[in-house]
């Protein structure tokens, strides 16, 4: 038996159903008694090191994960969460803030 084959025939292209660029679509979702405009970014968008404010790990490159930032904030108030992170914000305790260097206990 022959194996498989995945390819379209008749020169059809494939469909992008990315939105056609490297970004997800937009939405709006409301937190803190705020409107935040939410964007998924997926693993071929995601080029850089983030960390991410709900856990404070570190998001490597080519991970998917979630942009959200105020819908009336500037560029400097985007932030990269983990899409589990972000669905639990609600759930998450006090933000501790410790230095790099500081245990994780």
């Amino acid at each position: 038996m022959s194996p498989r084959r995945n390819r379209l025939h008749g020169g059809a292209k494939p469909i992008d159903r990315t939105g056609g660029d490297r970004y997800g679509l937009e939405r709006t979702e409301e937190w803190r008694g705020e409107d935040w405009v939410v964007r998924l970014v997926g693993g071929g968008g995601a080029a850089k090191h983030y960390r991410c404010p709900g856990c404070d790990q570190e998001i490597p490159p080519g991970v998917p994960h979630v942009v959200a930032w105020p819908q009336h904030g500037d560029v400097d108030d985007r932030r990269h969460w983990h899409k589990a992170c972000w669905n639990a914000r609600d759930r998450r305790s006090a933000r501790l803030q410790r230095s790099r260097n500081a245990p994780r206990y």
